[in-house]
């Protein structure tokens, strides 16, 4: 039987909960239990996959074709277990839900109310599916107090008092701030989130207290009375210089310990962080560095937090330091590249709607009339199609109908494809939200191709989120003026991977950094570390 972790945040967001779990998940992991993640988010959305990412930061899509909160990506960065779209749930799927029962007559003429129909399905959603694991890790997004977030600590008390109290866990994660006036760290803080918390009828067993500095033993003291908890239990959670530092912080406070004690476990495996510990070596010991432009339109990071990581992976791969140069397309628009000269690889990433395209194009014409080392994904790999045809075939208009009409459709809207042996179809005026090709999808490469050497494999499988395709009516005229379409659909009818011979010039249209592991660099971006690392070692040669 599956034990229960749930992991809940106070004081300020941003703290790290997805984090937290994540790498307490990898330490268990790494002792031989298995674990599964669950994320319950408390906003309205059905899903975030129409929220804006200046304000949520990315979508991440699990192979299942779920549009999911970011942290699920950590989870899977984290684990390594690919996540479905039964490990992500919002307040608003599950209010959609129950009306949608109701309005079919389910509940037979009964007053739905927030107890016991919205708490029932809370429970149910986190105690679906778990036959197998030994641990389940629940993450409630959001602060304790966030009035959306009510029915899911209802839903968590009721389930703590329902188990049995050695079946269940709660880790509470808070801020302890550092206040340079008084010269100490502040306690209160985390004293009323606890407070708040055993309100609601949540008792913590373990505060993991993020800071920026040692927590001195009187503090320390008084943050165990106060709030209840065993002096052990209060886990340190210093500010580290890369996440994948994390666990092994974690493992130092002991943290894994202390949840192994609360569950009376004696015999636990020795722990194994041989894996991590070389993960973190090749960061902390680069033999060599480069710097990557990623050329994006949205300024909040978190929009590209995947893509951050898998770019730090491909630095793993070749025990390499990677360093990020973010690049606003818009400023490329006035022809001015300067920017691009400085970097060692240029990465054009996803997005959607017209605004900073133009930068994007100019990027990628660069790299191509350069030869430095390009990867194009999703957006990138059909403006990428759109920068042949206006400026080696002539057409001008090339465009992309997302961006209005156009004479010269090189990027069209999908109306149907094919998913697991059936049509998807979509209408033109359809809703946006979930109506995008969605999940993971098989491409079949051309022997011999940049595609196939990276792969080393002719079949991949990979995960998208796009609504337009490259239109295949343009493939012939396109690989006239040297643009391979170097992998397509397993019909043959949808372009995947577009490339170029005389140098590491490569696009996608799926989405290669949601699969990235840290312990498993994607082969795209280790292969564009590598050439950039090659590229530099002829630049130095040739001066």
């Amino acid at each position: 039987m599956a034990r229960y972790i749930f992991v809940t945040g106070g004081v300020v967001s941003s703290l790290g909960k997805g984090l937290a779990g994540a790498s307490l998940a990898a330490l268990l992991q790494a002792r031989g239990y298995s674990i599964r993640m669950k994320k319950l988010d408390p906003y309205l959305n059905v899903d975030p996959g129409t929220m804006g990412p200046d304000q949520h930061g990315e979508v991440f899509v699990t192979s299942d074709g779920a549009e999911t909160d970011l942290d699920i990506g950590h989870y899977e960065r984290f684990t390594g277990r690919p996540a479905t779209s039964t490990d992500s749930i919002s307040q608003g799927r599950i209010f959609s839900n129950i009306i949608a029962a109701e309005r079919r007559g389910d509940f037979l003429g009964k007053t739905i109310q927030i107890v016991p129909h919205v708490t029932d399905a809370i429970k149910a959603f986190i105690t679906s599916e778990n036959s197998g694991f030994d641990f389940v890790m629940i993450e409630i997004g959001g602060t304790v107090g966030d009035i959306e977030a009510q029915p899911f600590y209802e839903a968590i008390r009721q389930l703590r008092q329902e188990m049995p109290y050695s079946d269940t866990l709660s880790i509470h994660l808070t801020l302890l701030p550092y206040i340079p006036t008084a010269g100490e760290l502040k306690t209160k803080p985390t004293q009323h989130s606890v407070a708040t918390l055993r309100s609601i009828g949540i008792q913590p067993n373990i505060l993991l207290c993020r800071c920026d500095r040692a927590i001195p033993p009187e503090e320390r003291r008084k943050l165990a009375s106060f709030c209840s908890v065993a002096p052990s239990a209060v886990i340190e959670a210093l500010d580290a210089s890369n996440i994948y530092d994390v666990p092994m912080a974690y493992h130092r406070e002991g943290l894994d310990a202390e949840v192994l004690r609360h569950f009376g476990i004696t015999d636990a495996p020795a722990i194994n962080l041989a894996p991590w510990l070389a993960v973190t070596d090749a960061i902390k010991n680069p033999r060599a560095s480069i710097t990557v432009g990623v050329v994006a339109k949205y300024p909040h990071k978190d929009a590209y937090k995947s893509l951050v990581e898998a770019i730090a992976h491909g630095g793993v791969a070749n025990k390499a330091g990677v360093k990020i140069e973010w690049i606003d397309s818009q400023s490329l628009e006035s022809g001015d590249l300067t920017a691009l000269m400085g970097v060692d690889a240029i990465i054009v990433p996803g997005g959607f709607g017209q605004r900073g395209t133009e930068g994007k194009i100019a990027a990628i014409r660069y790299a191509r009339e350069s030869g430095k080392p390009f990867l194009g994904i999703c957006l990138g790999m059909q403006l990428a199609c759109i920068e042949a045809a206006r400026h080696q075939i002539g057409l001008k208009a090339a465009s992309s109908t997302e961006f209005g009409p156009t004479e010269a459709p090189i990027v069209a809207q999908m109306m149907e494809w094919m998913s697991d042996g059936q049509i998807e179809k979509r209408a033109e005026n359809g809703d946006l939200g979930g109506t995008m090709r969605l999940g993971a999808f098989p491409a079949v490469l051309e022997t011999g191709s940049l595609a196939h050497k990276i792969y080393g494999e002719t079949t991949i499988s990979e995960r998208h989120r796009h609504r337009y395709e490259v239109n295949a009516r343009y493939r012939r005229a396109l690989e006239d003026v040297g643009l391979r379409f170097s992998g397509l659909s397993p019909d043959g009818l949808l372009p995947e991977i577009v490339e170029r011979r005389e140098s590491f010039f490569i696009a996608v249209q799926f989405h290669p950094e949601l699969v990235s592991r840290p312990l498993s660099p994607h082969p795209l971006f280790a292969g564009l570390v590598e050439a950039a690392l090659l590229g530099q070692s002829k630049a130095a040669l040739a001066a």
